[in-house]
């Protein structure tokens, strides 16, 4: 299920008293990036990466993935987040991959491929657990080819949250004005003044205490960010991987 799983054996992970290596892998809608970590989340690898495929199936996306896996020298354990709804490693939903997505047991697969235990999350849950402070409400909104979200209160991940699909205005939802299409159909001008909105009204519907914006469009922003809102690096979706691993909580 899409949560901070507890600490867990494993053969190759855990067996030997070396720290275990991480591969982090993130799944977008535009891009398929891959690193290696150590653990403290630390890059042990430069980042690589490639568009995500034209017709993105389960088999072609794999297939590129498989050709990155290949640059990476080694790695114990692999965590990665995908854009959609995931539980106990399938793959529940997918608005902007393709529908054969719908069910596919992603955690699976990749353990059967590559031979190491595998963790996957929802992609903006990564990037959270790469971007928090852990102190009280945090919600995570990631803006790219979608726009991804991620609660946290203390720390601890509320797992199914879906923003992006839900009413925003005009009876259209979030990722409707603020993901990719949002932003080619408006400009960058409106579209802003969309994602001002959006922090007003999550704020009022939340009570954050905090709001991270990331994703690969958030460089896009141009106006002043209120208080308590910050941009965060990308490479969080990365780097939170190794919090998927409940011995780097």
């Amino acid at each position: 299920m899409d949560f901070m799983p507890e600490a867990q054996p494993s053969t190759n992970a855990q067996a030997s008293s070396t720290p275990p290596i991480t591969l982090a892998i993130d799944i977008g809608g535009t891009g398929l990036k891959m690193m290696a970590l150590d653990k403290d989340a630390k890059p042990v690898t430069g980042r690589v990466r490639s568009d995500t495929p034209i017709k993105p199936t389960p088999a072609r996306v794999l297939e590129v993935l498989e050709s990155l896996r290949t640059q990476i020298p080694s790695f114990d354990r692999i965590s990665a987040g995908f854009p959609g709804v995931i539980k106990d490693g399938h793959t529940m939903t997918a608005a902007n991959l393709h529908p054969d997505w719908v069910g596919f047991d992603l955690e699976g697969e990749l353990e059967k491929r590559w031979g190491k235990p595998v963790r996957v999350a929802n992609d903006a849950a990564v990037q959270g657990y790469g971007a928090i402070a852990g102190v009280g409400v945090e919600l995570v909104i990631t803006l790219g080819t979608g726009m991804g979200s991620a609660l946290f209160t203390r720390g601890r991940l509320c797992p199914g949250l879906e923003l992006g699909h839900h009413p925003f205005r005009k009876k259209r939802e979030y990722e409707d004005f603020l993901g990719r299409r949002g932003l080619k159909e408006f400009g960058p001008k409106k579209w802003n003044k969309y994602v001002l909105k959006a922090i007003e009204q999550t704020a009022h519907t939340f009570n954050w205490d905090h709001l991270y914006i990331g994703g690969g469009n958030a460089k896009l922003v141009s106006f002043t960010l209120p208080e308590h809102v910050s941009l965060v690096s990308n490479q969080d979706g990365l780097l939170g991987g190794i919090k998927l691993w409940g011995d780097q909580a």
